[in-house]
């Protein structure tokens, strides 16, 4: 009987590029599965030299960070490639756009730096339009959560059934009109999302219409002095 052979040992990555894309339009309802592949097939056609992992089936070397829930749309969705020769980043950026589907967009590029995207992006800012609100509503509900101390929600997940204390996540929330609520989230384990904010507004103040509101990441960063800082270019930390 012929020997197995051991999977090939595939070089390390020579170079790390992180981007930052958009979600927009009807791309809003991509999931995070499909984006793996449209990004794999958009790679391929723009000739992107990617660092493959080891083993017997070896795939991209891709890292995901924090992705939006599917429906929502983004300005602040981050990406790192693994690269197998040297690149420029905005090269990488335009090659990509020019194969990408309509409402994927790539808007930055740049080296990777030594923190991880999961460590810089700490916190997000959301816009959550809300249809048909009566006047009012959404800033008596924005005034009673933040007044409060806990607010928990539960929500399915793929652990099962989970509590979320939402009020511990807001770090800033206000209401411009009587249609939009900004809110500002920090970036906890569980991760509390935009919706669950809105489950406690509805809850709050029974008459903001039941109808899912319309998501939008803003941006989403290390935390800074002056609010959300850029995490492909992160201030250095002081000694």
């Amino acid at each position: 009987m012929a020997k197995k052979q051991p999977p090939i040992q595939q070089a390390p990555p020579v170079q790390r590029v992180r981007l930052r894309y958009a979600r927009r339009g009807a791309a809003r309802f991509t999931s995070h599965r499909d984006f793996g592949r449209i990004l794999e097939r958009a790679l391929r056609r723009a000739a992107v030299p990617m660092a493959y992992s080891s083993g017997f089936n070896p795939h991209p070397r891709i890292s995901y960070a924090n992705s939006a829930p599917t429906s929502a749309a983004s300005e602040a969705e981050y990406v790192e490639l693994a690269l197998a020769a040297e690149c420029d980043p905005a090269k990488v950026q335009r090659a990509l756009n020019a194969v990408m589907p309509q409402g994927l967009v790539f808007l930055e590029a740049a080296d990777a730096v030594r923190e991880s995207l999961s460590d810089l992006l700490e916190a997000s800012d959301w816009e959550a339009a809300v249809a048909d609100c009566p006047p009012g509503s959404l800033a008596r509900a924005a005034v009673a959560l933040l007044d409060s101390t806990t607010e928990t929600v539960e929500r399915m997940t793929k652990s099962g059934m989970r509590s979320f204390d939402v009020r511990q996540a807001v770090m800033a929330l206000s209401v411009p009109d009587d249609q939009h609520v900004v809110m500002r989230l920090r970036h906890l384990t569980p991760l509390v999302r935009p919706d669950d904010v809105m489950t406690v507004l509805r809850r709050l103040e029974p008459g903001i219409p039941a109808t899912p509101a319309l998501l939008t990441r803003l941006r989403q960063g290390p935390l800074v002095e002056t609010g959300i800082g850029d995490p492909l270019n992160p201030k250095p930390v002081e000694q």
